[in-house]
């Protein structure tokens, strides 16, 4: 599978367990990779053929920004669906990293990641093997 990627993405959000997380915010960097075919994008050089990675972006960020939550594993899930929400995509992996985590040892990063996909198909109705 063919892929795109989107690294260092940076958002302003206020997400987080603690009440100063939540009322100051904090700067929440993402990763992602989006898994799709783009060998008829080349081919082709039809935009319609593959995701435009600014509008993603844009999407990813603009997501990342509303609604706080607590986790960012919350978080990571929300991106993949903005990702999966295109049809092109297939498989997408995100991390999110929190860099100003409230963590009370030097640290240089903490991040999740996860790996989603879309649901695989059943197979035809009254097909059996």
């Amino acid at each position: 599978m063919d892929e795109i990627s989107l690294t260092g993405l940076r958002a302003n959000a206020h997400h987080g367990v603690l009440e100063h997380e939540r009322r100051t915010g904090q700067v929440f960097v993402i990763d992602v990779v989006v898994y799709l075919p783009l060998a008829e994008a080349g081919r082709t050089d039809d935009l319609d053929r593959t995701i435009h990675y600014g509008e993603l972006a844009e999407q990813i960020v603009t997501a990342v920004e509303r609604d706080p939550v607590d986790l960012i594993e919350t978080v990571a899930e929300r991106v993949a669906q903005v990702v999966l929400a295109h049809d092109a995509a297939q498989l997408t992996k995100v991390t999110v990293h929190k860099p100003s985590a409230p963590i009370s040892v030097p640290f240089d990063d903490v991040a999740v990641t996860i790996t989603r996909g879309r649901p695989q198909s059943a197979g035809p109705v009254g097909f059996s093997a």
